[in-house]
């Protein structure tokens, strides 16, 4: 278990502290490191990354600006900051404690990374029986911090979720009606719990980004004809059971997506470029013509995808998703 003292207080480092030393030496070689996503998160667009990037307006307009209203596991954003040397960038999520998490890594990456490195080495010397114990003490740790609502641990509030998303099923992030974190524990033999140099490349690269925890209509002032704008909302269900639990404790139902469409609608008009991702209910119902409709404006393509998470394997597949854009 992690102590008291840590719990309790600010982690203390020193210039003698072999720890600080060594990440202040990873400092000087992080420049040219591509960061990746610190989290693997349900619906990242890893796997659909290649695709998206052939729609990157960077080369043909006059982009300036990046924002990205539904930033997720950020996969697309990572790629973006990777590539391309922007004057302004904005990343928002509903989820309070995943932008906890990107915040931290920011401005807390020191105290993030020692108490990963804790339970990294606690987590790994133990046999499977227990490590579940330990990880439904850590899953437990973690929504009670939640249920308080506190922000005087929030390093200790990211270092859980992280910890948990390395180690539970699948990767998967899924909260109850209530908000909390209800994913069992995973099977991963070895899970890098904390990978470091990724860690401190990212918080030097959010430097410059301003990360909210917002609607996506608060983006609206920071978007303009010089701004590319990437919008991945929670995906409409290609089935009726296909509906889990998911991300936040609200959902995102089809009046929302209409809401978003108009949003879209009023940043065309502003003259900026997007692309939108969404599943494709053709993949079930040719008769579906609901984004088809709602987008009509737009160019709408259609792309291949798999389905990476499902109880059953044998679901996992490939199915159809559309990238949409006005350009």
């Amino acid at each position: 278990m992690i102590s008291k003292t840590i719990l309790n207080s600010k982690i203390q480092f020193n210039k003698n502290d072999d720890f600080s030393y060594k990440v202040q030496n990873l400092n000087k070689i992080i420049s040219d490191y591509n960061v990746k996503p610190f989290l693997k998160w349900a619906g990242g667009k890893g796997q659909l990354l290649r695709e998206i990037e052939k729609q990157y307006p960077f080369h043909d307009y006059n982009i300036k600006k990046y924002v990205e209203p539904f930033v997720g596991g950020g996969a697309v954003f990572f790629d973006i900051i990777n590539k391309y040397d922007l004057e302004f960038i904005y990343i928002s999520d509903t989820n309070n404690d995943l932008i906890n998490a990107y915040r931290t890594i920011k401005y807390n990456k020191l105290d993030l990374i020692k108490l990963l490195k804790i339970m990294e080495k606690e987590y790994l010397n133990k046999d499977k029986e227990h490590r579940k114990k330990y990880y439904l003490e850590k899953r437990e740790k973690y929504n009670d911090i939640k249920i308080k609502g506190s922000n005087e641990h929030n390093v200790l509030k990211a270092s859980y979720l992280i910890f948990l998303n390395k180690t539970c099923f699948n990767g998967l992030y899924r909260v109850n009606s209530k908000g909390l974190f209800n994913v069992p524990m995973g099977t991963y033999k070895n899970p890098q719990i904390c990978d470091e140099k990724n860690i401190i490349a990212i918080s030097d690269k959010l430097k410059r980004v301003k990360i909210e925890c917002a609607d996506f209509k608060d983006s609206e002032d920071f978007i303009d004809e010089n701004t590319f704008v990437y919008f991945d909302p929670p995906y409409r269900p290609i089935t009726k059971t296909a509906n889990f639990t998911a991300y936040t404790s609200n959902e995102f139902n089809d009046n929302n997506q209409i809401e978003l469409a108009n949003f879209v609608k009023k940043i065309d008009k502003k003259g900026a470029k997007f692309v939108l991702s969404n599943s494709d209910p053709k993949n079930t119902d040719d008769e579906d013509d609901f984004f088809d409709d709602l987008y009509s404006e737009f160019k709408i393509r259609r792309v291949d995808a798999k389905r990476m998470i499902n109880s059953n394997s044998k679901k996992r597949g490939n199915v159809k998703e559309l990238l949409i854009s006005n350009f």
